[in-house]
């Protein structure tokens, strides 16, 4: 029995029942009757204490992550469980493994009254399902994104800062370009793959189908992609990749085959995780304000948990274009010496 199945047969809105649950002062009298009275008649017991059935808080935010063994959502939980705890709440982490039906069965704590409301920074359900949930709980939606969905939302924009960087290999003289993405069920890597496409595009550069390899996040992943290109009759000079981890991955494919970053192949990353300037060459990158991205998705959430209302709720933050070694640029410039 779903909270779905009660809004159904009432004739209202999960949000309606939602709010029957936990602040039945906010529904008219006959509603909350009408909503109670279907409650009890297909016996429908959300799974929480008894003294919080109606209205009290647990101070608990619900945080679901699709892969906590990626460094890139350490800093944006650290963001989240500094901005948490100094309001007072506390953070129940679930992570999903990249799995939809492990990120169906944390949402389902919620429907049990876990959680005040909930973060998600990962967004592979259905739309349905989603809007489901935010129309019946508090949600905030962090780096990942659903464009048709009016949920409260903060990213970057991954398709400009794609563009961003492809036209800075561009103009370091590269025409033959790859890149390597993460998985395209997921709207970071078509985004991105958009914003390299539009770049070549700006340029009048033909994108060789046979220059974009899907990857899956993962160092190794970067390695096997490279080792691909590599093996290509007319391989690229620079290779966009999605992620920083991957892009370690794709040089170390490039020094194990006897060339050398950036001299032979120039290879940038997206992210700027700390992994990116211990390595040689430094790497080259797009800085996601992560720590940044956490806190204010936490205080967009905390606003919404108080019952309060958002005067903005799509927030795009800032990135940047972080120019090291790795794309050759430092390298190029440092040898055009000033005229005297």
């Amino acid at each position: 029995m779903k909270m779905s199945d009660v809004a159904k047969k009432a004739s209202v809105s999960p949000a309606t029942v939602s709010r029957v649950l936990r602040q039945p002062d906010l529904v008219n009298k006959k509603t909350r009757e009408k909503v109670l009275r279907v409650i009890e008649e297909l016996n429908y017991k959300p799974h929480m204490i008894a003294s919080q059935f109606r209205t009290q808080e647990t101070k608990t935010i619900l945080v679901i992550v699709p892969d906590i063994t990626r460094p890139f959502f350490s800093e944006v939980l650290r963001g989240i469980e500094h901005t948490a705890v100094k309001n007072g709440y506390q953070v129940i982490l679930g992570d999903t493994e990249n799995n939809i039906e492990r990120e169906k069965e944390y949402v389902e704590l919620m429907y049990k009254k876990q959680a005040d409301g909930v973060l998600l920074l990962t967004a592979r359900m259905d739309s349905k399902s989603l809007k489901q949930l935010a129309d019946s709980f508090p949600m905030v939606l962090a780096c990942e994104y659903v464009d048709e969905l009016d949920i409260p939302t903060v990213s970057i924009d991954n398709i400009s800062g794609a563009r961003k960087l492809t036209d800075h290999l561009i103009n370091t003289g590269h025409k033959k370009i790859a890149y390597i993405s993460g998985p395209m069920n997921v709207i970071l890597s078509r985004d991105r793959l958009r914003g390299f496409q539009q770049a070549m595009a700006q340029y009048d550069l033909p994108v060789d189908p046979s220059y974009i390899q899907e990857g899956d996040y993962e160092i190794e992943s970067g390695y096997n992609q490279m080792v691909k290109l590599l093996a290509l009759e007319d391989p690229p000079t620079a290779v966009f990749v999605f992620n920083d981890e991957m892009a370690l991955g794709t040089i170390k494919a490039v020094q194990d085959h006897g060339l050398k970053v950036p001299e032979d192949i120039a290879v940038v990353g997206f992210d700027n995780l700390k992994m990116a300037t211990i390595f040689s060459p430094q790497m080259t990158t797009i800085d996601q304000p992560k720590y940044e991205i956490g806190q204010r998705a936490t205080d967009m959430l905390l606003t919404l948990m108080k019952g309060g209302s958002l005067k903005k709720k799509k927030i795009v933050m800032k990135d940047e274009l972080i120019i090291r070694e790795s794309c050759g640029f430092l390298q190029k410039n440092a040898m055009i010496k000033p005229l005297n």
